[in-house]
C-alpha cells in the first residue's frame, strides 16, 4: 500500500470536499471509467492557484500536471468552473444570512484605468509626422 502524501496548506478539508464533491460534473457516459481522484485534482488546482506556480511545477505527489490541466481547462471552457463558483458564492451568502445574489455593486474610480487626458491617443498624428 503506498504511503499517503503529505498535506499541503491548500488542500481541501473534509467539510470543503463534502460541499464541492456534489457540484463536480459527472464522468462522461461510456468509455473508460474515471480513474483520477477528483479531490486530488482539486487539491492540485488549489495549490496551483494559491502558489502561482507553473503547471509543470506541480509537486509529483499530485496527479500528473497534464491531467490536472486537462480537468481545469475542460471545466473552464464548459462553464462548469463558473457554475461551481456561483453556487459556492450563493451558498456562503445564505450561510451569512444574506440574499443569495448581490443586489448592488460598487465601482471605485481608482480601479478603472484610463489615459490621463481621456479619449483615444493621437497615434494618427504621430504616424503622419513620420512620413
Amino acid at each position: 500500500m503506498p504511503t499517503p502524501r503529505r498535506r499541503y496548506p491548500s488542500d481541501l478539508s473534509e467539510t470543503e470536499w463534502a460541499v464541492l464533491a456534489p457540484l463536480l460534473p459527472p464522468a462522461k457516459p461510456g468509455g473508460r471509467p474515471r480513474s483520477t481522484d477528483l479531490r486530488e485534482v482539486l487539491n492540485a488546482i488549489s495549490y496551483w492557484l494559491r502558489g502561482g506556480v507553473a503547471w509543470h511545477a506541480l509537486p509529483h505527489d499530485f496527479p500528473a500536471w497534464q491531467t490536472v490541466y486537462h480537468y481545469w481547462r475542460t471545466w473552464r471552457l464548459s462553464g462548469d468552473w463558473e457554475r461551481i463558483h456561483t453556487q459556492l458564492r450563493e451558498h456562503l451568502r445564505r450561510i451569512a444570512g444574506r440574499a443569495s445574489t448581490p443586489s448592488a455593486g460598487i465601482l471605485d474610480s481608482q480601479s478603472v484605468k484610463t489615459t490621463e487626458r481621456g479619449g483615444l491617443p493621437t497615434r494618427p498624428a504621430m504616424m503622419a509626422a513620420r512620413r
